[in-house]
């Protein structure tokens, strides 16, 4: 009987301490931070024959009105970075970030992503950089869109050719980029 009492104790301390390290978080990294990032991924829509960017943040605190997120995302053709400014609506609970159409998408390559968070007055609130590597190369995709219209109807372009792919269609220049 002792040793089921011990082990009963034992147990009990246990999850006490369990528990006291679960409760125990480092809330100083999170201090001044409105967003984090909850998703991150390249989106590739073999139907319209696009890659884009998709970044989603989760907010940390109560979001402010007239709160807007600029997410600047690394052309993998080269060139300037792709702009994109997104209105922060207090009442969703998360803000998605998508960027314009790429090309050049390589795979396992890392791309900058730099997002501001601006207040209505515009001032920078937070400021968030992080990378995005796809897994797989943009080649995957076909040269043209599979459909042409909100009906999903077949694109006339690429009859004969189930796989998208057109033989001698010019492919983007890529030496600057990706």
């Amino acid at each position: 009987m002792r040793s089921g009492l011990s082990r009963s104790i034992l147990v009990g301390a246990a999850l006490i301490a369990a528990v006291a390290l679960g409760a125990c978080r480092d809330s100083g990294n999170d201090e001044g931070k409105l967003f984090e990032i909850s998703g991150k991924i390249f989106v590739f829509n073999y139907r319209l024959a696009r890659a884009t960017y998709v970044v989603t943040l989760r907010p940390l605190k109560p979001m402010g009105e007239g709160q807007v997120a600029v997410a600047s995302f690394q052309d993998p053709a080269g060139g300037a970075p792709l702009v994109v400014e997104q209105k922060v609506w207090p009442k969703l609970d998360k803000v998605t970030l998508e960027s314009p159409a790429l090309t050049c998408v390589v795979k396992n390559k890392p791309y900058a992503i730099a997002i501001s968070v601006k207040g209505a007055d515009g001032a920078v609130l937070q400021k968030i950089d992080t990378t995005l590597m796809s897994t797989e190369d943009q080649s995957i995709l076909p040269d043209r869109p599979l459909v042409i219209d909100q009906l999903y109807t077949a694109n006339p372009d690429l009859v004969g050719h189930p796989d998208g792919k057109l033989p001698g269609e010019p492919k983007p220049d890529c030496s600057k980029g990706g």
